[in-house]
């Protein structure tokens, strides 16, 4: 049984956070309810709202914290609820102590390094919140404890490694991905613990792992706990659910996905993602830039007039189902999810596997 800082889950497995509003409320709390880590994406969760557009700010955080407080009705008291939040946002700051006051289990930050993480809650209520990073090299949870280390005296609760076939942004260069370059996870994780080792020492802890990225069978997830991990973070096989808060479609086109469909793309974020090929992504190939047709100043590091797209409304699109404007993250595996499952169903079949291996 998972144990995060005294944190019972009963099942090794955290649902990835996925935006935009692919992962919320819904999904998350199911996920927790039968013992995992279920993860709420606070990324521009108030899409829908009537004042998006106008006043983005509000609208996000008051749609986290309505996500937050809906996820934990239905985990009832089972499991962890999560909500993962990208660094490179503009709302990072403001996002994090929503979350953490809406009383969010754990906080999960990717996207760039969350060097300031424990500072952004210092002042918050719920000092129980769990502060985990995304990380996808020794190198960069080294930096991140490091900091944490002299600057707030702790270091993280739990970590997630995420390797190249993940889905969404990928801490990785273009071309280590398209080269097949980069390191495999379970060479990130031996790095990880390595680097993890002097921190753990002097805080007399251990410091969970959990790796991420073409994590896909019940065999896998033996597979790694065997190697050292603690657990697994699993994404795009909860799309194919029917607790996903995405739309029919949105699950459909994914459910249709061949592996041949993938492709390495590059995000306005600043980072290489894996998405499916797309009407989309062959405007981009051709034109060479969609000008944003309005701005919610979602990155930080975005500049509206020269932006080859609007990953906001790119994904927006998405999750609503359309085809044709959409991008469509996802990871290396999508060419073998065949069926939709309840939540229930496929964390059964993952710990059938895993449990007659270990």
């Amino acid at each position: 049984m998972p144990i995060i800082k005294g944190r019972r889950m009963s099942l090794p497995v955290i649902q990835g956070g996925m935006g935009i509003c692919v992962s919320l409320g819904g999904l998350a709390g199911s996920v927790a309810a039968c013992g995992g880590m279920g993860v709420i994406s606070s990324a521009n969760t108030g899409f829908r709202e009537k004042d998006f557009w106008q006043n983005p700010l509000r609208a996000n955080l008051q749609c986290l914290r309505d996500e937050i407080k809906k996820a934990l009705r239905l985990a009832a008291g089972r499991g962890l609820v999560g909500v993962n939040i990208m660094v490179a946002t503009t709302q990072y700051p403001q996002a994090v102590q929503t979350a953490a006051e809406a009383g969010a289990d754990a906080i999960i930050c990717g996207a760039g390094l969350p060097l300031d993480l424990p500072g952004l809650v210092a002042n918050v209520q719920n000092q129980d919140v769990l502060l985990a990073p995304i990380v996808s090299s020794g190198k960069a949870v080294r930096t991140i404890c490091r900091r944490w280390d002299r600057s707030f005296g702790r270091v993280p609760d739990f970590v997630v490694i995420e390797g190249s076939e993940a889905g969404g942004h990928l801490g990785f260069k273009r071309e280590e991905l398209l080269n097949g370059e980069a390191k495999p996870l379970r060479q990130l994780m031996q790095d990880v613990l390595t680097e993890l080792q002097p921190f753990e020492a002097k805080y007399n802890c251990r410091i969970p792992i959990y790796v991420a990225g073409g994590v896909f069978s019940g065999q896998d997830v033996a597979d790694y706990i065997q190697a050292g991990a603690d657990g697994v973070q699993i994404a795009t096989r909860f799309i194919a659910t029917h607790e996903c808060d995405a739309s029919p479609e949105y699950k459909r086109i994914m459910l249709e996905a061949k592996p041949e469909d993938v492709q390495i793309v590059q995000s306005p974020v600043g980072m290489p993602g894996r998405a499916l090929k797309s009407p989309l992504l062959e405007r981009l190939a051709a034109l060479g830039r969609i000008a944003p047709e309005r701005c919610s100043r979602c990155i930080s590091s975005c500049q509206p007039a020269s932006t080859p797209y609007c990953i906001t409304q790119a994904l927006i699109e998405a999750v609503q189902g359309n085809w044709e404007k959409g991008l469509f993250f996802c990871g290396s595996n999508v060419g073998r999810v065949r069926k939709m499952l309840h939540v229930d169903e496929l964390l059964d079949e993952l710990c059938r596997e895993w449990r007659l291996i270990l």
